[in-house]
């Protein structure tokens, strides 16, 4: 059985007592995520950031190969050794569930880690959606983080549902849907994306129109 957290690194990083985790298609990864994950590791004092690319997202009717987004997310996440990538959700079969990733993650660590969860304010408004949100109650606190468009004081916490907590974030207005429909146009995405990233989306002829 795979290790939830492959090492993907020549070193081998002790195991982390405050770990935050970033699930997303990375349909590609882009600058945001990466500006998200390093303002909650600062913020809330993290040992490391795993981002968890999604499988089979259940929200999602279109999406692109899972390795290539697995791989995409790699190469966006090498510059900073306090990142690490895990493939967990796309070696599971069926539909990706978050509480399903944290409860596997809570028993791979045991009880000496503190589990975040990192989320857009966009996916956290939609918290009430979510498969399973009671079960997060008791391995996981979300982070909500600010977008632009987004006004995270509209969420209503309900009871049952796990702690959340609100960081700000500077403002950087890309999205991945952004990206893909700029490749389609043959528009430049310097910048939005690390460089490996564009690399990678343009050899393997990625969201280039049929």
């Amino acid at each position: 059985m795979n290790a939830p957290v492959p090492e993907s690194r020549v070193d081998r990083p002790a195991a982390p007592r405050r770990l935050g985790v970033m699930g997303g298609t990375f349909d590609p990864i882009h600058v945001g995520h990466l500006v998200a994950a390093a303002t909650v590791l600062e913020s809330l004092a993290l040992d490391r950031v795993v981002f968890v690319p999604t499988g089979q997202p259940w929200q999602k009717e279109r999406y692109s190969d899972p390795e290539h987004r697995f791989a995409m997310t790699l190469l966006g996440a090498a510059a900073d050794r306090r990142y690490a990538v895990s493939r967990m959700e796309i070696d599971r079969r069926g539909p990706t569930y978050t509480a399903d990733t944290m409860a596997q993650l809570r028993d791979f660590y045991g009880g000496s880690v503190t589990l975040y969860f990192i989320a857009g304010a966009d996916a956290v408004l939609r918290l009430g959606t979510w498969h399973g949100v009671e079960r997060l109650s008791d391995t996981t606190t979300i982070v909500a983080v600010t977008r632009p468009g987004w006004d995270i004081n509209r969420l209503s916490p309900q009871p049952g549902w796990p702690p959340i907590r609100r960081v700000r974030m500077p403002d950087v207005d890309v999205s991945a849907t952004d990206i893909r429909r700029r490749v389609a146009r043959g528009l430049p995405i310097d910048g939005l994306t690390p460089p490996p990233v564009i690399r990678y989306i343009r050899d393997n002829g990625l969201y280039r129109r049929p």
